[in-house]
């Protein structure tokens, strides 16, 4: 993955496991479209953890999937983006708010400038 935009942002997530499969159609249906309507907004991906083994020194480690186990990595061009009017009616948009939102916890937002 190439980042070409000055600044990411990312959304963690859990969802309750009796709507995954609602959190990732309306997903990526709905809220990624809306939201790369918004200006500023160059591309999200998204992704989930999944656990994993790695060698350090010698010895292998298992590592459990992250947490929160949903992410989306947004390229933006700065922090300003994400209080726009048209950020905050895209959040809003469609069944995230009313139908999927409720079902998820554990949130984590970060932002990070690119160097």
């Amino acid at each position: 993955m190439s980042i070409k935009s000055r600044y990411i942002f990312v959304a963690a997530m859990d969802v309750d496991a009796d709507c995954e499969d609602l959190f990732n159609e309306v997903y990526e249906s709905e809220h990624v479209p809306y939201l790369m309507e918004v200006p500023g907004v160059h591309s999200v991906t998204r992704l989930k953890g999944e656990a994993f083994a790695l060698s350090i020194g010698g010895a292998e480690i298992e590592k459990p999937a992250a947490n929160p186990v949903y992410s989306a990595i947004y390229e933006i061009d700065g922090p300003e983006v994400l209080k726009s009017k048209e950020w905050a009616d895209a959040i809003e948009r469609g069944r995230w708010s009313q139908e999927v939102r409720p079902h998820t916890h554990n949130k984590s937002h970060t932002m990070y400038k690119v160097l």
